[in-house]
């Protein structure tokens, strides 16, 4: 009994191609149904904070000013924090009560929160530039 297939979408005009050729030919195949792990290789990288303060007693903080926070700036900060622990980067959000995304309830705030970075509204904390 011959089975129905559903119609592929494919992503380009020359995949629907192969397909013809696949089919004409009477090959068995399958489209896009394999999935094969794998590595992204390490790239060295950069970062370079907004501001870099030495306090008083000699110590540095970096201030990091965000409006908008996406991923891949929160992606960023957690690889430094991960492979630079001594550094101390904190940011000031121009309102930390907004969503990492349109559709999560985790703030930039609740993100800090959870991964123990110092962030503050609109300015820097005057205690911050102190110690």
């Amino acid at each position: 009994m011959f089975k129905r297939r559903k119609k592929i979408n494919f992503r380009s005009g020359l995949e629907s191609i192969i397909q013809d050729q696949l089919k004409s030919e009477q090959v068995n195949f399958s489209y896009e149904s394999d999935k094969i792990k794998y590595t992204i290789p390490e790239r060295p990288a950069k970062y370079t904070p907004d501001f870099t303060i030495v306090r008083n007693d000699g110590s540095i903080l970096y201030i990091e000013g965000k409006g908008r926070f996406v991923a891949a700036d929160r992606k960023k900060h957690l690889l430094i924090r991960e492979q630079h622990p001594e550094l101390d980067i904190r940011f000031v959000f121009s309102d930390p009560n907004n969503r990492i995304s349109k559709n999560s309830k985790t703030t930039y705030a609740d993100w800090c929160n959870k991964y123990g970075f110092k962030y503050s509204k609109k300015e820097i904390p005057r205690d911050w530039l102190l110690n």
